[in-house]
């Protein structure tokens, strides 16, 4: 199984692993690297987390949450400001503005607006100036997550979370000397923090969180439960700036889920989903059918980044592809741009055989239990099907979008807390948190994004360890009226292969050029239809 196949069978309809073939998959991605010293960063770091109360003090915040009103520089807008954090990776900000508009009469009349961004710990969304909600896709959803887990994480444990970080040089913020520190995400994300060269504590933040561009500069510290947090607080949110002063900052207090979800308003009643899932399942095994019929090209983009967040090494790969039993048989035609060598095409062709080979074996064995069970009256429980998703998983936040010009049913997924797994396949799925998006027309998942809750070890870690927050992306689409296609991965990855030293890496992959399967469509491998004339 390919790295493609661990993203598509994250989906529910796909939900089956196998230890060997993870191992593969993974393994292929990672590649063995010295460490990059960031000694001026670290003692940077070491130095703000002194100042701050330590951080020992630090990690012990649970829960923050800031409040404060605020005005604009030429005092048009004003309003209410609120701030909540919750470990390990909860983000709320609102910002409550009001602004005099001009109406009959001249008669001013307050308008106002919420300006909310929140990561919720499986989706990001938002609610815009119109006071639409919706869920946050692609960078911004990752800038999301990865304001998340930054405002969580206080500095501690950045290289456990794959989070690099480099020493950019000196840079002046309000006439003060500081020290500029880039982060790196696990995704890519970039964030520049500019500490105070003589108090040690942040001065100034600089991201782009939910597509928008944003600063916050800090000032006016005071010990709140023996930690330094700002008084206040001026935000650069695109063109509008806020000068916010900080009426209330609580460390530790009660801070409910509900909080970071969507609003009930914005919510729906979920069907039965274990009809929904069963239907799904169904309508993908008459998918898989039609999918042998198609051959495409996929083109992977593989970004590797050392301790600092740098990008260490870039690669890209084309393939051309088709569908066998449900799998996809690929052949590597290019590397870089460049198509390979005879001798390096002949090499992957036999690869691709093999590939074909080893796949048929798969289907004549099935093939064969499945008959014997019949003839036993029984059930075939080797391969896991939907039922261990329903079970391993507990499903909120429902919602109706338009997602690709579709009216689609949006919802989150957790680990359900009272399954308990018993094997690798449980525990992989008990394993997951993310957001799905569902066409239940089409009966089909057009969009799925899901993520590691905790380490993911196979072997006890031996052979392969997944670290948290590894995440990965999936999307389909409608191609000819007629069948379902993958055209769209992502994958955002730290892991620990075989004791090697873990590292992180991230992957982009595009399908396109679908064709209808001809032996023309193919120029490496020839259908393995072709000896079923």
């Amino acid at each position: 199984m390919s790295r493609r196949d661990i993203l598509a069978r994250m989906s529910p309809h796909k939900l089956k692993l196998s230890v060997a073939s993870i191992a593969l998959a993974i393994g292929s991605l990672f590649a063995v690297s010295p460490p990059v010293r960031a000694q001026d960063a670290n003692k940077i770091i070491d130095q703000y987390q002194k100042a701050s109360g330590g951080s020992k003090a630090l990690s012990k915040i649970i829960t923050l949450t800031i409040e404060g009103t605020f005005t604009s520089p030429d005092g048009s807008k004003s309003g209410s400001y609120t701030f909540d954090i919750k470990s390990p990776n909860r983000y709320y900000s609102e910002l409550n503005v009001e602004s005099g508009v001009n109406v009959d009469a001249g008669q001013p009349k307050l308008e106002a607006l919420h300006l909310i961004e929140a990561y919720n710990g499986k989706s990001a969304w938002h609610q815009d100036a119109s006071g639409a909600v919706t869920s946050l896709l692609g960078p911004e959803a990752l800038q999301m997550e990865d304001a998340a887990l930054y405002y969580n994480l206080h500095f501690n444990n950045l290289k456990k979370s794959k989070i690099g970080y480099a020493l950019i040089g000196h840079a002046e913020v309000r006439g003060r000397d500081t020290f500029q520190i880039e982060l790196t995400s696990p995704a890519g994300m970039k964030r520049n923090v500019f500490f105070d060269a003589q108090t040690h504590l942040i001065a100034k933040e600089s991201a782009t969180i939910a597509g928008i561009n944003q600063e916050v500069l800090y000032d006016d510290y005071r010990s709140v439960d023996g930690l330094k947090l700002p008084l206040t607080i001026e935000l650069h949110r695109g063109s509008d700036v806020f000068q916010i002063t900080v009426t209330r900052a609580v460390l530790n207090p009660v801070v409910g889920e509900r909080v970071f979800d969507f609003p009930r308003k914005s919510q729906v009643q979920l069907p039965d989903l274990k009809a929904l899932f069963k239907q799904i399942d169904d309508n993908q095994k008459q998918i898989d059918k039609i999918r042998e019929n198609y051959a495409g090209t996929r083109n992977e983009e593989e970004t590797e980044y050392d301790n600092a967040g740098k990008v260490k090494k870039t690669e890209a790969k084309e393939y051309t592809f088709f569908y066998m039993y449900g799998d996809e048989i690929s052949t590597l035609v290019k590397k870089d741009g460049k198509a390979l060598s005879a001798e390096e095409q002949k090499k992957e062709n036999e690869k691709a055989q093999k590939e074909i080979e080893d796949v048929q074996k798969r289907h004549d064995k099935k093939d064969a239990k499945d008959a014997k069970a019949e003839q036993e009256g029984k059930k075939n429980e080797d391969e896991p099907g939907i039922e261990i998703f329903l079970r391993a998983c507990q499903f909120v936040n429902p919602r109706r979008e338009r997602f690709r010009g579709q009216d689609v049913l949006v919802f989150d997924f957790e680990p359900n807390p009272e399954f308990k797994p018993h094997n690798l396949i449980e525990n992989f799925a008990h394993a997951l948190a993310g957001v799905v998006w569902i066409d239940e027309h089409a009966l089909e998942v057009v969009r799925l994004e899901a993520y590691f809750v905790g380490d993911f070890k196979i072997a006890g870690g031996l052979v392969i360890s997944l670290q948290k927050g590894t995440s990965m992306i999936f999307e389909q689409t409608f191609i000819n009226n007629e069948v379902w296609l993958p055209t769209y991965e992502e994958a955002h990855g730290g892991v620990r292969l075989f004791l090697v030293k873990g590292l992180k890496i991230n992957e982009v992959t595009r399908y396109s050029d679908y064709k209808k399967f001809n032996v023309e469509t193919l120029h490496t491998v020839a259908s393995p239809k072709q000896d079923q004339k």
